[in-house]
C-alpha cells in the first residue's frame, strides 16, 4: 500500500516537473536516477535548462 502511494506521488511530481520545464526532454533513465534525491533532480533540470539552481529548487519545493 505504501509503495503504491509513493509511486503515485512520484508520478505526480514527475508530471509537474515535465510540465514546468516543458522545453526540456527528460529521459526515463535520468528521472529514475534522480528519483528521491532533490539535489540530483535540481542538477538534472539545471543541466537541461541552464536555469539557476536556487530557482529550480524553489519550484520543485513548491510541488512536493
Amino acid at each position: 500500500m505504501a509503495t503504491q502511494r509513493m509511486n503515485d506521488s512520484w508520478a505526480r511530481v514527475r508530471e509537474q516537473i515535465e510540465s514546468i520545464w516543458s522545453e526540456a526532454e527528460f529521459g526515463d533513465k535520468e528521472m529514475k536516477k534522480a528519483r528521491g534525491d532533490l539535489n540530483k533532480m535540481v542538477n538534472l533540470v539545471h543541466e537541461k535548462t541552464g536555469e539557476p539552481h536556487n530557482q529550480i529548487f524553489q519550484k520543485i519545493a513548491a510541488i512536493i
